[in-house]
């Protein structure tokens, strides 16, 4: 966590470390465990963070609402075994309430996930406001949107 990052209540942080005598993620020897969470960046209350891979969220964004999810790990039905893979959110981003993130998908900065989305992918197109079951871009943010260029953390 860095400098005035928050953790809200209720919020279940869990996964699987590495163990080098362990079969699970044999195949995943770089796999970290870990949730990363960047300067000013806040999680509010009651989400799940998996992070059986690591979840990094940048700094100033905000996941937000409740009952968020963030899966980095399932199971591979084309090989039989559990898989990972890493979350990444971007800088000043802006994730809705009761929204799924998948293992292997990415938000970019300057971008808001919408509420009761899914993201299962890795997307890069920033200023853009995703969403959808699977999330997908729906329109472009103004450039001029205060949220994604705010210069102090608590939202008023």
């Amino acid at each position: 966590m860095k400098q005035n990052s928050k953790i809200g209540r209720g919020n279940w942080i869990t996964g699987l470390p590495f163990d080098p005598n362990s079969k699970h993620f044999q195949h995943q020897p770089d796999r970290r465990a870990e949730l990363r969470l960047g300067e000013y960046a806040a999680i509010t209350k009651y989400h799940h963070f998996d992070c059986t891979n690591r979840i990094e969220i940048g700094r100033y964004t905000t996941v937000a609402g409740y009952h968020s999810q963030f899966l980095t790990h399932s199971i591979d039905v084309f090989e039989n075994r559990q898989d990972s893979g890493p979350i990444k959110i971007g800088e000043y981003s802006f994730v809705g309430t009761n929204t799924v993130m998948l293992g292997n998908s990415a938000l970019p900065s300057r971008s808001v996930l919408g509420a009761k989305s899914l993201l299962n992918k890795e997307y890069s197109e920033e200023w853009t406001l995703y969403g959808g079951v699977p999330a997908k871009p729906i329109q472009k943010i103004p450039g001029d949107a205060k949220y994604f260029t705010r210069k102090v953390g608590f939202v008023h």
